[in-house]
């Protein structure tokens, strides 16, 4: 396996990991390599283990122990932890979004206090300005300017308490509204930081975050072109042709005449940065984790296919003649059709794969660890034809297998990934992700189908592994049982965890809980016992995606009971870390 450090807080086997092999990725290979290296292993730990003979001495059968014989006990820690999904556009907040501030931190309070150690969630790149998406963003390394705390800009004395917006009454995000009442307020802030002398010391590190971060002035290009008037309808390869393809007097011209705009969009990219950064520092105090989100594919109006085109699978005129997607499963009979442009491996190979790693690289400075989704793309991925409508007709072809990982690790070192590798898999996705000896996922609620074998089933459940109820892309477990679940899988639930049914969501938390996977990660939707009102995503859906929020401010105090029953649960099934101490 190949030693890319185990997820934050987990403490296992950390020291063999290091020492493991990379492993070849054909399957007798695979297999061959994994049996020479579990005798080699075996070797090392009975010349490593502590054997009371060898401490003492002797070695003789009948020969006396030594007297501190029966405190050589084993050290049963797997690292065991439990965490909460849940992205911030959802939390608390006074205009209609969640934010990177007071509500933010008391999220996290209550994470400590349930006995939780890690904050999942998805992308929070700046999303697509038609669905908002956050796996369709308009740049990969960017944040969302939406979530910036315009409380927090008030405290800094960026923006007056009296040109806050108006409170919105909680509800569902309403993203265009969003939009419209928060950046000019967030404009202005960025225009005083950048004229007024009493933000001079901010100012300074606002240019420090700019010359430490040089991809953000393609970033920053970018935006500022596509919001042009004349510009706002197009897509980057509709624009003219000196600023289509990139012309060096084009780009310098366009610096020139929009100088104001690209400080002011870099500007508000460090406003993001500050506060996610003392969010996360904020919960990482508390003992609280951070997992990101990495959508493998990055959308095609983006800062990054225009400003990497060469790396992408595109026509002369900017346009992908097939594009991604995956053929139908459990999510859809269709399939997935998500449009984004291919990746021209070849030319990543043969830059070394440093675009992957740059990207992985910017993904570490913003978590602690990066779920990578639809992992096993980089093993075989679906191409779809750009003309079809929907994913059912495709081709799989080659990924770029471990060779992408090796380059990560020799440039970056350990990287703490999460390979989320669900639909449909292949032996040699299961091959690829055990080599880097990244945690694979399971979901519960796709475990009543096709009868005990099914990989979901807490019974055949790995240690590896992170485990859920049900993630974003899921309807919760309550709309779940209520609706999709056939009265076989009914069934079978009330037999296999021994319960009617009536409280399914909370059922289903205490059988991850209590399953082998080392991590246990839970919507807080299946928390909260809600139904599918409160569903993030629908696959297969383009509009009406990504809008659920918790509640008012006073929801985590409504929470307290739940947050006392997890912390038990917690501790029951050993993943509260002071169980450890």
């Amino acid at each position: 396996m190949l030693p890319l450090r185990a997820p934050q807080g987990a403490r296992c086997c950390q020291k063999q990991h290091e020492q493991r092999p990379f492993l070849k990725l054909s399957s007798r290979g695979f297999v061959a390599h994994t049996a020479t290296y579990t005798r080699q292993l075996l070797s090392r730990k009975r010349a490593q283990v502590p054997l009371a003979s060898k401490l003492e001495g002797v070695a003789n059968p009948g020969d006396r122990l030594g007297p501190d014989y029966d405190k050589l006990i084993p050290n049963y820690d797997k690292g065991r932890r439990a965490g909460i999904l849940l992205h911030p556009t959802s939390l608390p907040g006074p205009y209609g979004i969640g934010e990177l501030g007071d509500e933010a931190r008391r999220f996290v309070d209550w994470l400590a206090d349930a006995g939780m150690t890690c904050w999942q969630l998805l992308p929070l790149v700046p999303p697509d300005p038609m669905y908002y998406s956050p796996y369709s963003g308009t740049d990969a390394s960017c944040g969302n300017p939406l979530v910036i705390s315009i409380q927090e800009l008030i405290k800094e004395g960026l923006l007056d308490g009296s040109e806050a917006p108006p409170h919105v009454p909680v509800g569902d995000v309403d993203f265009p509204s969003v939009a419209a009442a928060k950046t000019p307020l967030l404009q202005r802030a960025a225009q005083r930081l950048l004229r007024e002398g009493r933000f001079a010391a901010l100012r300074d590190q606002y240019l420090a975050f700019r010359s430490s971060h040089p991809w953000i002035e393609d970033s920053a290009l970018f935006d500022v072109a596509r919001n042009l008037p004349e510009l706002n309808t197009l897509a980057w390869w509709e624009w003219p042709e000196p600023l289509r393809l990139r012309q060096p007097a084009a780009l310098q011209e366009f610096r020139t005449q929009h100088a104001n705009a690209i400080d002011e969009f870099i500007v508000i990219q460090f406003f993001f940065e500050r506060q996610w950064r003392a969010v996360r520092s904020y919960a990482n105090s508390r003992g609280i984790k951070i997992i990101g989100d990495m959508p493998i594919y990055v959308g095609g109006h983006s800062a990054d296919v225009w400003a990497n085109r060469h790396l992408f699978e595109l026509n002369e005129a900017g346009l992908p003649a097939e594009v991604s997607g995956v053929p139908p499963d459990a999510f859809s009979a269709t399939g997935q059709l998500w449009g984004s442009p291919l990746y021209r491996w070849p030319a990543h190979r043969d830059e070394g794969y440093k675009w992957w790693t740059a990207r992985m690289a910017r993904t570490l400075e913003l978590y602690d660890e990066c779920r990578i989704d639809h992992f096993r793309g980089f093993a075989g991925y679906w191409s779809v034809d750009a003309k079809e409508t929907t994913a059912m007709n495709g081709v799989w072809r080659q990924g770029p297998g471990l060779e992408l990982f090796t380059a990560m690790k020799a440039a970056l070192g350990s990287v703490p990934i999460l390979a989320e590798d669900l639909g449909v898999i292949t032996r040699d996705v299961v091959e690829l992700r055990e080599a880097i000896g990244a945690p694979g996922m399971v979901v519960l609620q796709f475990a009543w189908g096709g009868g005990p074998g099914n990989v979901h089933l807490p019974h055949n459940h790995y240690e590896n592994c992170f485990v859920y109820p049900g993630t974003h892309d899921n309807e919760t477990a309550v709309g779940w049982f209520r609706g999709s679940a056939n009265e076989t899988d009914k069934s079978y639930i009330r037999s296999y965890l021994r319960t009617d049914g009536g409280d399914i969501a909370w059922d289903f938390i205490r059988a991850c809980m209590a399953a082998v996977p080392r991590t246990c990660v839970i919507m807080l939707q299946d928390v909260m016992r809600l139904d599918n009102s409160a569903r993030m995503n629908t696959p297969g859906t383009a509009a009406g995606n990504w809008r659920w929020r918790v509640g008012d401010s006073g929801v985590w105090e409504g929470l307290r009971g739940a947050a006392v029953d997890l912390r038990r649960l917690a501790h029951d099934t050993n993943r509260l870390p002071d169980n450890r101490k």
